[in-house]
């Protein structure tokens, strides 16, 4: 039986199974995401969660500066590049080299920061009385410790994902959240935030150690090279730039959101990201896994210059997307107040709080199908190399969400940082879109005009039907407690995306068909299974 077990997680996975795969394990890790933002919201006040979520900005910015941007534009491709052409060994002293530079560079950083966090703790949260900013201050030396143990899990999940290994890397995020779950239930009412803190380190070891014997079974062993000089390291550095250029500056938006929302009303740094944890499921699970497994496939397609395959994997996958997220966003927009109510209203997430995070939610929502399109459409460009030209478009838009945060919070409190988010999330996904159609034309044609003409009709039908249903049932349950809501808010969901279901099966909507098959195999063959 171990063996079996230990067969099926280290096996490779086709473009449909990987799909399935991560759907299905993503989904898994937020909801358990959601059930670690209801017992923090539980056990800890808004106002001490200000605290805690401050604390992740200077060793998130870091990380995602230095690691997450080289992986996801750069390392992977460069890797695949190896595999598929039996380089192997190459590819393996590429991963052993950045593992251990990134490594170093961040065990130095954190030793650092742990000298300047107070000087660097007044600039994140300007308005935070002095205890506030000296508990922000010890967290945050605390929490850089996390991209350490990061940057490792996430090389290693690169190689899992170029050998199209899913299984182990798709489970490492549910083990983070469970061990976070763990201490917002018996830590955090002992010890507060400062003993959460500690198991989000936990669990930053864990997602690094789960997926250490799948890539061992592939032959990966660590070895402690600097080998800058290896052509794919500097390929690496030279394609990581631009993107972690694009990464900083969205956390440098974070960055500015949270020193704006410090000075708003308290608990408005909780609320915002607690709405915006919520918002990312459907993006997540239905946007992220699908541009997740489809990367490789495009990797490996654009090196082999086959341009019709790769734009038909490409269109596919934007189709299916958009089909997943409109009726998300109908959802999440029109029962915005019930969601909020039955993930965070509870204990000591009082009415005032759960009123901001309603709001906040929905003008998050209004841009899910952008947000889930700009991985799609980002990663597409990183598969032909080009990571300056997602970039570029990022940066402009985060200047441009950067620019009317302050009035739009001004006017409207949190949600008008949520709103901002959102303008620049569109304005990102729509120009990338254009870009891309100059390079890929067959992405646009008369097709997929009228099949996204049939979904737009079926979500209208799905709102009216969501909106008329919930109204309905408004006036049978009892709204004041959590099973009323939840019966509200569960029957009239299943309704409405019942009759969205049917209404894309009668209009003959091939996106339904794909997103069942759970793949988006190009030209209509399931070239990509394992042979």
């Amino acid at each position: 039986m171990w063996k079996s077990l230990t067969k099926f997680i280290h096996r490779e996975n086709s473009v449909i199974g990987a799909a399935g795969i991560l759907v299905l394990t993503m989904l898994l890790s937020n909801v358990l995401g959601l059930l670690r933002d209801h017992f923090l919201a539980k056990h800890i006040s808004t106002y001490h969660l200000d605290i805690y979520y401050a604390a992740f900005r200077i060793p998130d910015l870091i990380f995602n500066i230095l690691i997450f941007g080289a992986i996801s534009a750069a390392f992977i491709p460069v890797f695949t590049s190896h595999v598929s052409k039996g380089d192997e060994k190459t590819g393996f002293q590429i991963a052993n080299s950045l593992i251990s530079i990134s490594a170093a560079i961040l065990a130095f950083l954190a030793v650092l920061l742990y000298f300047l966090m107070p000087y660097l703790t007044p600039i994140l949260v300007p308005k935070f009385d002095t205890a506030r900013m000296a508990e922000t201050t010890q967290l945050a030396r605390v929490l850089m410790l996390t991209p350490i143990f990061f940057s490792i899990s996430y090389f290693i999940g690169g190689i899992l994902n170029s050998y199209k290994r899913f299984i182990a890397y798709s489970f490492a995020p549910i083990v983070y959240n469970l061990a976070i779950i763990f201490g917002a239930i018996y830590v955090a009412p002992i010890w507060g935030v400062g003993g959460i803190v500690w198991c989000v380190v936990a669990g930053s070891v864990l997602h690094m150690l789960i997926q250490i014997p799948t890539a061992y079974s592939l032959g990966f062993r660590y070895r402690p090279l600097f080998n800058i000089d290896l052509p794919g390291v500097r390929r690496v550095f030279r394609l990581m730039i631009p993107r972690a250029v694009g990464m900083g500056a969205n956390n440098i938006m974070l960055f500015v959101y949270t020193a704006i929302s410090s000075a708003l009303a308290a608990g408005s740094i909780a609320v915002f990201n607690l709405a915006n944890n919520i918002q990312t499921m459907p993006t997540v699970v239905f946007a992220t896994s699908f541009s997740t497994a489809i990367f490789p496939v495009l990797a490996r397609r654009a090196s082999e210059n086959d341009e019709c395959s790769f734009s038909s994997y490409l269109s596919r996958s934007m189709r299916v997307i958009i089909y997943l997220l409109a009726p998300s966003t109908v959802v999440f927009i029109l029962l915005r107040a019930q969601i909020i109510r039955l993930i965070l209203g509870s204990g000591k997430f009082g009415w005032e709080d759960t009123r901001m995070a309603a709001a906040t939610l929905g003008w998050f929502s209004i841009s899910l199908i952008a947000q889930g399109l700009i991985p799609l459409f980002a990663k597409a460009f990183y598969a032909r190399e080009n990571t300056k030209t997602p970039t570029i478009v990022s940066v402009a838009s985060i200047i441009l969400s950067i620019a009317i945060a302050y009035p739009l919070a001004k006017s409207m409190g949190v949600a008008g940082l949520a709103l901002s988010f959102s303008i620049g999330s569109f304005v990102n996904a729509i120009i990338l879109f254009v870009l891309l159609q100059k390079i890929c034309s067959s992405i646009l044609n008369r097709e997929i005009i009228y099949s996204m003409t049939k979904i737009l009709v079926a979500t209208i039908v799905m709102a009216f039907v969501l909106r008329s249903t919930s109204h309905y049932l408004y006036g049978i349950v009892d709204m004041q407690r959590f099973w009323g809501v939840l019966i509200q808010a569960g029957v009239a969901t299943t309704v409405a995306a019942l009759v969205y279901i049917s209404l894309t099966y009668i209009f003959g909507s091939q996106e339904l068909f794909w997103a069942l098959k759970r793949g988006v195999n190009g030209n209509g063959k399931n070239s990509e299974k394992k042979s």
